[in-house]
């Protein structure tokens, strides 16, 4: 029910950004979803393939430096209080959110947020009693398209 991310630090600096973007779609790799964040130095870019481990390699190939993080990716409606209906379910638990992003993929008024959790482990099982079941890897990138 975990979906790995990789994260990149790069330099905060015009085209550092293409150059990784680059190499990925060189080798056909799709970055199904990304965040960004920076500092005044250095950004580092989170994003999830499907194909994660051909991906890591490949840019560590490149003198990158990656890491593979767990996230847990939710499928909600798209409407007010879909967040606020995932959030609700772990509200008496020691499960923190240390951050994160929401994509789309499919047309049927719902959306997907990719979760980075303290204890994905202990995330899923709060959402679970509550009847949130996380999207698996499988079912993820078969809605988009791969």
């Amino acid at each position: 029910m975990k979906v790995k991310q990789l994260s990149l630090f790069l330099e905060n600096k015009p085209g550092a950004l293409s150059r990784p973007a680059l190499l990925l779609a060189k080798a056909k790799l799709n970055i199904l979803t990304l965040s960004i964040a920076d500092t005044q130095r250095f950004g580092i870019m989170r994003f999830i393939v499907s194909e994660w481990e051909k991906a890591k390699a490949l840019l560590e190939r490149e003198g990158f430096v990656v890491n593979v993080t767990d996230m847990v990716a939710i499928e909600v409606a798209d409407e007010p209080g879909g967040l606020a209906h995932v959030l609700s379910a772990l509200e008496k638990t020691p499960v923190n959110v240390e951050y994160m992003y929401g994509f789309t993929l499919r047309g049927e008024g719902k959306g997907l947020l990719a979760f980075r959790f303290n204890d994905p482990d202990a995330a899923i099982e709060a959402l679970r009693t509550k009847g949130i079941n996380p999207v698996r890897s499988v079912e993820l990138f078969q809605g988009a398209g791969e």
